[in-house]
């Protein structure tokens, strides 16, 4: 059996995939399967992933599903990994060509069951960290440590299959193709650390067509996988300030979704009720944009 599973949701990027699967190939080390996620894809993602798995050259897997968003891809991906370790890699990023060596050389140094896995760097194509490294003293962090102690940018986490499974799935809402990722490593952070690893894991390039692009659609379009992660957020946040945050994020939601329920659905019913106002106001913003972008597309 392999040590780590690379998945892959893929939705209509049979123009990027190839580039991962290009980088999969220049791994130093080959103990890994990849796992694609075709996500009800138009395009010919499937008739290109066929031909890898006919090439015989790495171990893959191809399950094809219908369109559920990327959080139900990842729900399909946790329910059928078979290997101890798993990271994800988005079908238009790659991995440099000593990746899957440098994590498991530094999981099998460092890695036991106190720890949840690894969080590692994400870089640009020439090299730059995004966002901030991690302090060099620091062995072991959670992914909610880490930013409210200022730290910033994406990170690509490794996980231990058996820890991810014993947390709850994404939930799917009809209609709606977004619930944050963030949701399950939240959980996570409540019971376990990851170890820090200093090393750039993943090369990404953002799609004007990818989730980080489009934001305020994502807001509109799935008030109810927002509010639901922003409930989670509520409880799991380390600090005040980032619980009413949440609060003002899931006023906003609840506008959209038209749910009078809100207060008596919060956790935090009182900082909700305080939080009313601002998320009045970020619900104006949102629908702001949204008009906006609707008239750009328009006039396009």
């Amino acid at each position: 059996m392999k040590t780590l599973t690379i998945f892959t949701p893929a939705y209509n990027r049979a123009h990027t995939i190839g580039r991962t699967y290009e980088s999969l190939l220049r791994q130093t080390c080959k103990d890994f399967e990849w796992l694609i996620i075709d996500d009800g894809s138009t395009d010919n993602t499937e008739y290109i992933v066929k031909g890898w798995i006919a090439e015989n050259k790495i171990s893959i897997r191809y399950i094809r599903q219908q369109n559920q968003g990327m959080h139900g891809a990842h729900n399909t991906a946790y329910d059928n990994i078979r290997t101890p370790l798993n990271t994800c890699i988005d079908s238009d990023d790659y991995m440099p060509d000593n990746a899957v060596e440098k994590i498991l050389t530094f999981w099998n140094k460092n890695g036991s069951d106190h720890y949840a896995g690894i969080i590692g760097l994400d870089c640009t194509s020439d090299g730059n960290i995004i966002g901030t490294k991690f302090p060099e003293n620091l062995s072991g962090t959670t992914l909610q440590e880490f930013y409210a102690h200022g730290g910033s940018g994406d990170k690509k986490m490794v996980y231990r299959t058996d820890i991810i499974n014993k947390y709850p799935r994404y939930p799917i809402f009809n209609g709606e193709k977004y619930v944050g990722l963030a949701y399950k490593y939240m959980l996570i952070d409540q019971d376990y650390k990851l170890l820090t690893l200093n090393e750039p894991l993943v090369v990404v390039e953002y799609q004007p067509d990818g989730s980080s692009y489009n934001m305020y659609n994502q807001y509109w379009r799935n008030p109810r996988g927002f509010s639901f992660f922003r409930r989670t957020e509520m409880i799991c946040a380390p600090t005040l300030r980032r619980q009413f945050i949440s609060c003002i994020h899931y006023v906003a939601s609840s506008i959209i979704s038209r749910n009078k329920a809100f207060i008596n659905e919060s956790p935090k019913k009182a900082l909700t009720i305080l939080a009313i106002p601002f998320g009045i106001i970020w619900y104006l913003r949102i629908r702001a944009k949204i008009q906006s972008n609707a008239k750009m597309n328009f006039h396009s």
